[in-house]
């Protein structure tokens, strides 16, 4: 017997787009936030960078973690159909979260567009949000999947418009590990890059590159030419040893610094609870480029202890492998820059 027959509410079903026109969401009045777009689909990086950089970012790249589409509507119902270049199933992240994506009306959850086990190149889903009146509509991409189309269903007589704009709209820039991308919580909007989004109303760049951020010259170089509000430095786990991290972490930084003399950058240490020694000694390398440049003058670096930052919350029940962090560990991240940002993004 499967489950489906035993719980109705596991039955993932294909909508009935009876009478619903759909819009691509390339065009306004939608609005996509945190991705490029061309005739193949929806990317992080220019492919030329991607490419230079490593391998693992010449795949990641695609991947849409941090994407969001916004507008506002009075529709009871949103019917989503997506055209994917590659799904990813792994065995210890939820499948709507590196696979689904979900929907937020006046930045409260209202639900998860959840693929189908047997997705190859797309799906279709639909959410009833409410009685039929207006709202903001956030909807977060997939966290490990590639999408080449988003398509957006509504029922007849219904109205579309421009989201209204982010308060912050200058974004931050979050640089990291598998973590910054987005693993492994249950649903995009869970992401600790996408908590602050709506918290703060701010937009962002998540360019978190699972085992490939490694603090290369020319990423830097990229990140540092970007208009930013904050800049939140995360590559920790990915640098092979402490070796390889004391030799390009502060390099990394002065290349941020040099091209943006003002900007907060925020740097974090791994998140860990249980820290063995390599993770006290790599703590110590980042602090290091923190403390430098405050004693150079610098008043706009911040650092954040890895160590203590899970433990908000959560103890040491904030991961799932006691590497990624689970939907609480990335709320604690959450909270742990949420304050640092609010100050700098509201002077």
């Amino acid at each position: 017997m499967s489950i489906e027959k035993t719980d109705k509410n596991f039955i993932v079903t294909s909508p009935d787009e009876t009478g619903v026109t759909f819009f691509d969401v390339s065009k306004p009045p939608f609005s996509v936030r945190g991705l490029m777009c061309d005739k193949d689909g929806y990317f992080r990086l220019p492919q030329e960078l991607a490419t230079e950089t490593n391998a693992g970012v010449a795949w990641l790249y695609l991947c849409t973690a941090g994407g969001r589409v916004r507008f506002r509507t009075d529709a009871s119902r949103v019917t989503l159909r997506s055209s994917m270049r590659n799904v990813s199933k792994m065995p210890h992240f939820a499948f709507s979260g590196s696979a689904g994506f979900d929907l937020y009306a006046d930045d409260i959850y209202r639900g998860t567009f959840i693929p189908p086990l047997d997705v190859e190149t797309g799906f279709s889903s639909e959410l009833f949000i409410g009685e039929d009146r207006m709202r903001e509509i956030t909807i977060h991409f997939p966290l490990y999947s590639g999408v080449t189309k988003l398509e957006l269903g509504f029922p007849p007589n219904c109205s579309i418009g421009e989201a209204t704009p982010y308060r912050v709209e200058k974004p931050v820039v979050f640089y990291g590990s598998s973590i910054t991308q987005g693993g492994c919580v249950s649903r995009p909007g869970n992401s600790y890059d996408n908590i602050i989004s709506r918290t703060l109303s701010v937009d962002h760049v998540n360019l978190g590159f699972s085992g490939s951020a490694r603090g290369e010259k020319c990423m830097a170089e990229y990140i540092a030419s970007l208009e930013m509000s904050a800049f939140v430095l995360d590559y920790d786990h990915n640098a092979p040893d402490p070796v390889y991290l004391a030799a390009t972490h502060e390099p990394f930084f002065r290349i941020i610094r040099e091209n943006n003399p003002t900007l907060p950058v925020f740097m974090l240490s791994r998140p860990q609870p249980n820290p063995n020694e390599e993770d006290l000694v790599r703590r110590e390398i980042i602090k290091k480029t923190f403390e430098t440049a405050k004693a150079d003058g610098d008043g706009n670096v911040y650092y954040i202890d890895g160590t203590e930052m899970l433990k908000i919350f959560g103890g040491d029940s904030g991961t799932v492998d006691n590497c990624h962090p689970n939907d609480l560990g990335h709320f604690c991240m959450a909270k742990a820059l949420e304050d640092g940002l609010r100050a700098v993004l509201e002077r």
